[in-house]
């Protein structure tokens, strides 16, 4: 059996063994009932179908205001989760997010905006997500229940100083969890984000974040509130890691690749907002920089030559401030 880990609340089953119809095809896999917070039903919504449309939309409304608070009871966790990624990527190493299902389809959405948002590296944020590729557009049978398979893509990514962040609802998904022991087992930091604070794996991790999300309106539909809080955590996360990192001044993205007319307007919006020169004066500027938005930035505070201003971000791990202090002394 490759199930997995089973909860304290979760039944396993198997199938009947057809004997009193020999001639049928029988499914002997083995059935979790899964026993998470996420699957139990909400009184708020037992008569679903029986309301008008507005109804179900105030339901489901109603339901999703209870996310922001529960995402604010484990900004601490997140804290510490942050900073776990700031030293691993400062260190050289990476980040990696496994999933399945919707938790792992947010983790590709998350790695694949940092770099167009802030310039990242491609390979600082790895997503992982049972099944391959072909599981973002389609259900892909059993990948999630793959301990095995978790554990090899670990075996074959994760490096000693990595940090690995499983995402899984229910906090038991058998492909998060092996990949996570085997993250730990080479050396790696380890956080498990789920929607269910009773998850037997919290004890198994360096960090857990477990969100207090309830019910769903429809039960078992983790795409809904749990999805929602885990949107939230990997936005904040990952956001965080990225100012910590000095690709955020003020609060600006001064780290941004400008790869449509929109986003070479708002390098120039930045640089105005940022320096309080005129728009040909920033236009400028970006120009002699050769479009590189940080380095125009801090010649423009500093009134450093390009040359001078590209040599001190290097100098101070290409942080603004840093940068403009090593030129003002």
């Amino acid at each position: 059996m490759t199930a997995g880990r089973v909860g304290p609340d979760d039944v396993v089953e198997h199938r009947s063994t057809g004997a009193e119809a020999p001639e049928a095809v029988v499914d002997l896999r083995p059935v979790v009932r899964v026993g998470a917070p996420t699957e139990r039903r909400n009184p708020q919504s037992v008569d679903l179908d029986l309301m008008s449309t507005r109804d179900v939309l105030t339901v489901i409304n109603d339901a999703d205001r209870r996310v922001p608070a529960a995402v604010a009871a484990v900004l601490d966790e997140i804290a510490a989760t942050v900073d776990l990624a700031v030293t691993a990527l400062r260190g050289g190493h990476r980040v990696h997010y496994f999933g399945a299902g919707t938790s792992g389809r947010l983790g590709v959405i998350d790695a694949a905006e940092l770099a167009p948002t802030f310039n990242s590296p491609r390979d600082w944020f790895c997503a992982h997500l049972a099944g391959g590729p072909d599981a973002m557009w389609r259900a892909v049978e059993d990948a999630e229940d793959d301990t095995r398979g978790g554990a090899a893509e670990a075996d074959r990514c994760v490096r000693p100083g990595d940090l690995v962040v499983g995402l899984a609802a229910s906090g038991r998904t058998p492909y998060v969890l092996g990949a996570l022991g085997a993250a730990r087992a080479r050396g790696a930091s380890t956080v498990l984000l789920c929607a269910n604070p009773e998850a037997v794996a919290a004890s198994a991790v360096d960090v857990f974040i477990g969100v207090d999300t309830g019910p769903e309106v429809v039960a078992g539909s983790t795409r809904m509130k749990a999805g929602t809080a885990q949107k939230l955590v990997l936005n904040t996360f990952s956001t965080a890691v990225m100012v910590r990192l000095g690709r955020v001044y003020s609060n600006l993205m001064i780290d941004m690749v400008a790869t449509n007319a929109k986003l070479r307007g708002r390098m120039i919006s930045i640089l105005m907002e940022a320096t309080g020169c005129s728009e040909e004066i920033s236009r400028r500027a970006l120009h002699e920089s050769d479009g590189d938005l940080k380095t125009a930035l801090v010649s423009l505070l500093s009134g450093a030559g390009v040359s001078a201003a590209r040599a001190a971000l290097a100098r101070s791990a290409h942080q603004v401030r840093g940068a403009i202090a090593l030129l003002a002394s």
